[in-house]
């Protein structure tokens, strides 16, 4: 798996925007780095399903022991939108612990900005189509994905997102597809949920160029999730409060813009966590996630 160079010196260095800075005195050798992470031992998925011909274009399935049927979780990797910084592997530990507690995992790939065919409307399709192919494939591996819950990772969470706006895109956007598939519930894990926020300098640890690729030059009507509101699907955010790449004000924000709009948003914020946290099994952040996980599946 690649090393993530841009989220290490963000997490290094950059200075983000943070309403809740004396809140944050959390040193950063307290919270987890990306190898702390990434050097574990690696778990592996059950299978790889291919939506297209793209060698980004496939998602791997993580599947419980047993017949099922199955709870299953949509999953988004983040990497700033770019297929150089991060893949699908990076979110396989969570992949992994849902999996050991009976809930099966669809984590996709997609091609980023930095790849032919990926940014707008590349990216946004890929997305779209991962999450078509898993309802095409649904009953032949015994998925239950009634309710569908979404869940992604900083710019994935961006994604997870946009994947329950679908039905909102203007008509003649190209990020349309015929039939699209809405989560019930969006989990969005240090994201970017509003690219107009995220492209106001100084920006977060991924910058703001990265969010003019994205949008296709200020595409936000059909990028830009607020613009879209309001989706009519719940959605957490789960932040955490010492989080030195995403700045904490792009959750309060959102979720005070999405109230405005009649939109079911709520934030949690988790003290003494940063990024990496949040997709780390161990940690109270992803603690936070299950538990809305299996609250939404009728387990708690």
């Amino acid at each position: 798996m690649r090393i993530l160079p841009l989220f290490t010196a963000a997490a290094l260095g950059l200075t983000v925007p943070c309403p809740v800075a004396a809140q944050q005195a959390v040193a950063a050798s307290e919270l987890l780095t990306w190898p702390d992470l990434t050097e574990r031992e690696h778990p592996q998925p059950d299978q790889v399903i291919r939506y297209g011909p793209d060698i980004y274009q496939l998602s791997d399935l993580w599947r419980p022991q047993g017949d099922g049927p199955f709870p299953t979780v949509l999953m988004i990797h983040g990497g700033c939108w770019q297929t150089g910084i991060a893949d699908r592997t990076l979110m396989d530990w969570i992949a992994g612990d849902l999996r050991r507690r009976g809930i099966a995992v669809w984590n996709i790939d997609y091609r980023g900005v930095d790849r032919d065919g990926g940014g707008y409307p590349g990216t946004y399709l890929d997305v779209a189509r991962a999450a078509q192919s898993l309802r095409d494939h649904a009953a032949r591996l015994n998925l239950d994905i009634e309710p569908l819950i979404a869940i992604g990772h900083s710019a994935g969470g961006h994604l997870a997102l946009w994947l329950a706006a679908q039905d909102k895109l203007p008509v003649d956007s190209p990020l349309r597809l015929a039939d699209p598939v809405i989560p019930d519930l969006v989990i969005s894990q240090g994201g970017l949920p509003d690219l107009e926020l995220a492209a106001t300098p100084p920006g977060s640890g991924c910058g703001t160029e990265v969010i003019d690729t994205i949008s296709g030059g200020g595409h936000y009507a059909d990028t830009s999730v607020p613009r879209l509101a309001p989706l009519g699907v719940p959605q957490l955010l789960v932040n955490g409060r010492n989080d030195r790449i995403i700045p904490t004000d792009y959750a309060t924000q959102y979720e005070a813009d999405m109230h405005a709009k009649g939109d079911d948003v709520h934030v949690r914020f988790i003290p003494d966590s940063g990024h990496v946290e949040l997709i780390a099994p161990e940690t109270a952040a992803w603690a936070a996630a299950v538990e809305e996980i299996e609250k939404a599946l009728g387990r708690k």
